[in-house]
């Protein structure tokens, strides 16, 4: 039998595309043609010309998402160019649809520039009801999410950061129910310090746990190298490693009860697993090829193991997240995509699976979960409606 890439290779050629334009209106007679387009057309033009806000009445805006890429971050393939990001863009869309019944289109962009970037996402934001920032590179990422955000009034939100985080935060809520500790008194060692990594540590850190230890590829984070960093590990810095210690990973593991691997393949070794506190919690997510193996981590004493990986237990999967996510800020007309949106999603994540049903191998529910996206939805536009009282 042929690899996933020889048959994913073969039916990308087929089908030309993994998504099309649907139509959803009748257009087979000219009073068809008249209703859709000209004239009829004119009148709801004239209505959002008096009030733009009937755009959402009127159009298809509430229910739609510009997934935005530069192509700069694009899996674990790094910068490989737009054109080469459309594939992922277009799986992108297909999930929106598939999963929250959201439509999105793929805009792939020529250019690396994060001004220019901002200005053609606000330039284009009339025709969207939200912005999907995907597989733009650290710490670029950041700055456009951010200006986005203070610009636009409708969602924005970069996948590649926040989804991550909002599903390793819901496997921890539920991990840490298995090996019945505390969020409060565990520490946490996060590999890789770019846009999942940074933001992972930030959602970790609102959950409730008290001390990280943030490690980028020059070692350790902290306030001793800070005039050396980047505008975001100086954020890492500042909130991380309180103790401002000069110690390597795997000192650093011989205090953790967690991992979380968001970094580069077989850095994590059995031995360093074997050293850190009882039960260890290992969430290894690089891909294609994780920090350590699941086997290996399971025969080093891992009590729980996650990779990004489908064919083992407690998939990583940034779907459980983004859809919902999108679904509920949309349906509740959120302008942004807060914090608390964000952590309540991971909480709804979470309680999908019961506390009788958790167990090592069962801490994150499967992305066909036909519950997940409703319950992130939900969760969400429940604390837009409260953000807005």
């Amino acid at each position: 039998m042929s690899n996933i890439y020889d048959i994913a290779l073969e039916k990308h050629g087929n089908w030309k595309g993994k998504l099309s334009v649907e139509v959803k209106v009748p257009m087979e007679t000219r009073e068809d043609l008249s209703i859709a387009y000209t004239p009829g057309v004119a009148e709801p033009c004239r209505k959002i010309h008096q009030n733009k806000e009937d755009v959402y009445k009127y159009t298809w805006k509430g229910n739609s998402v510009a997934v935005v890429t530069d192509g700069t971050a694009v899996l674990g393939l790094g910068d490989i160019g737009p054109e080469a990001a459309l594939p992922v863009m277009e799986g992108k869309a297909i999930l929106f649809k598939q999963f929250a019944g959201i439509d999105s289109v793929p805009i792939c962009l020529n250019t690396k520039d994060p001004k220019e970037i901002i200005a053609i996402c606000k330039a284009i934001a009339p025709g969207f009801g939200g912005i999907n920032l995907e597989d733009i590179s650290a710490p670029r990422c950041v700055e456009i999410e951010r200006a986005l955000k203070k610009e636009l009034n409708i969602p924005v939100f970069h996948d590649d950061q926040h989804g991550t985080a909002i599903v390793v935060t819901a496997g921890l809520i539920n991990a840490l129910k298995v090996v019945g500790k505390k969020k409060e008194d565990v520490t946490v060692v996060v590999s890789g310090a770019g846009a999942a990594g940074s933001s992972i540590i930030k959602m970790l850190l609102d959950f409730g746990v008290k001390e990280v230890y943030g490690f980028n590829i020059n070692g350790i984070i902290s306030m001793e190298n800070y005039d050396s960093y980047d505008f975001l590990t100086k954020e890492l810095a500042e909130i991380t490693n309180k103790a401002n210690k000069q110690i390597t990973m795997a000192e650093a593991l011989k205090e953790a009860d967690v991992f979380i691997g968001v970094s580069a393949p077989r850095i994590l070794t059995k031995e360093m697993v074997q050293a850190m506190k009882k039960d260890p919690i290992v969430f290894a997510m690089a891909n294609p090829e994780p920090e350590i193996t699941y086997e290996d981590a399971k025969a080093a004493g891992a009590k729980v193991v996650g990779t990004g990986r489908s064919d083992f237990p407690n998939q990583v999967n940034n779907v459980l997240a983004f859809p919902g996510l999108f679904k509920g800020a949309l349906m509740s007309r959120a302008e942004q995509i807060t914090e608390e949106m964000k952590l309540a999603a991971a909480v709804g994540i979470a309680s999908i699976i019961s506390d009788e049903e958790v167990n090592e191998d069962y801490v994150i529910p499967s992305a066909f979960n036909e519950k997940v996206a409703e319950i992130v939805a939900k969760e969400v536009a429940r604390v837009a409606e409260e953000q807005r009282q």
